[in-house]
């Protein structure tokens, strides 16, 4: 079957090819990956991705499959689902490769002062602070991975559509009436998905590495009150290595890499309800009035 979709992108340090028969996925890939440096497919390529449809019983749902180096990894999907699963298996190509880097999820931004990394857990709220940052003039370097280079602050930039969840993408569409998403997607593990282009910044796509200036860990909370608070080394360390992919699989150069960014940059717990209060938290920080 002839691919409906067949391009090489540059994303970060890393050159996907994506592949599908689906049509379904060019529009949101050319709107949301249109503005990505291209490679030529014949090029080394890291990650060989593609969603298939797949037969199922007649009069069943349509299916559709992610594959990896044209391996299966993981059971079919609904083909409705497809742009979801495309971009969670983008994800997935980087959280269980690419050892060269401490990887935290988290998600990053940056000023030209330096980066910000928001390491969380699901719902704590950094996608959704991230595509506030990039629709207001803060460059998202991603809003799923941190790649920290061992023994540096240095984080290495692999920007991509931001995932947005539910409430999040009511909020941001409400705010930002102007920005682009991808397709609405109900009914997913995570309830309703969309992807949202949100960093129009002119370096979105330097993949250049940006020194680390401040660890934030985030937590959204609709009735709590807002504050933003120094964070002990000892906690941020523990709960950074928790949720990093690979900090284990890294042994001793995981604790030391982990080690030399805790020490490295002020850390704080952001506790928060109100987008506007938290745009302000940020820019006090950017402005490195949070101390070192």
């Amino acid at each position: 079957m002839a691919h409906a979709l067949d391009q090489a992108l540059r994303i970060g340090p890393y050159t996907y090819r994506i592949r599908s028969e689906l049509p379904e996925l060019a529009a949101p890939v050319a709107s949301l990956y249109g503005a990505f440096p291209k490679a030529d497919t014949n090029s080394y390529i890291d990650f060989d991705v593609s969603l298939s449809p797949v037969s199922g019983r007649p009069g069943g749902t349509p299916r559709a499959i992610f594959r990896f180096d044209h391996r299966d990894h993981f059971a079919p999907v609904e083909r409705r689902h497809a742009f979801a699963t495309l971009e969670w298996g983008m994800n997935w190509c980087v959280s269980v490769h690419c050892n060269e880097y401490l990887k935290l999820h988290a998600g990053v931004v940056a000023t030209a002062h330096g980066a910000i990394v928001l390491p969380g857990v699901p719902g704590a709220g950094k996608s959704t602070l991230c595509a506030l940052l990039g629709l207001n003039g803060w460059r998202v370097l991603s809003d799923e991975h941190a790649l920290v280079t061992p023994g540096t602050l240095d984080v290495t930039p692999i920007y991509r559509p931001i995932s947005l969840k539910n409430e999040s993408i009511t909020l941001i569409e409400s705010l930002h009436s102007g920005a682009t998403f991808g397709p609405r997607i109900v009914d997913t593990h995570k309830g309703t998905v969309s992807h949202l282009k949100a960093d129009q910044h002119p370096d979105t796509f330097d993949p250049r590495p940006v020194t680390v200036r401040a660890i934030v860990f985030p937590h959204y909370r609709a009735d709590a009150e807002q504050r933003l608070a120094r964070r002990s080394k000892t906690s941020s360390f523990l709960t950074a290595a928790y949720h990093a992919f690979n900090y284990s699989l890294l042994g001793t150069g995981g604790f030391e890499a982990m080690q030399t960014l805790i020490d490295g940059v002020p850390c704080y717990d952001l506790q928060y309800h109100d987008p506007e209060w938290a745009l302000r938290a940020f820019d006090y920080l950017a402005r490195g009035e949070g101390g070192a």
